[in-house]
């Protein structure tokens, strides 16, 4: 019985972040494209996510997404 108590507060917790990353990834892909950066966040430039885009593919993966709102760059 504790552990099926755990498990909805877990997903609690992570709904948040969860809801907040929709926000920006309309298309549910897990990636942010500059169009979707630029909808939420129009003071991202095409220069602050080429820099963000580590790998070049035009996207921010979790990696690259994480280190763009450490940077401030990104909206939480």
């Amino acid at each position: 019985m504790t552990r099926s108590l755990l498990i909805p507060a877990a997903l609690l917790l992570a709904l948040p972040a969860f809801a907040q990353s929709t926000a920006i990834d309309v298309n549910g892909d897990g990636q942010y494209s500059f169009p979707e950066v630029q909808a939420a966040a129009p003071e991202v430039s095409e220069d602050d996510f080429a820099a963000l885009d580590i790998n070049g593919d035009g996207l921010l993966d979790a990696a690259e997404i994480a280190a763009g709102e450490a940077a401030g760059i990104l909206p939480r």
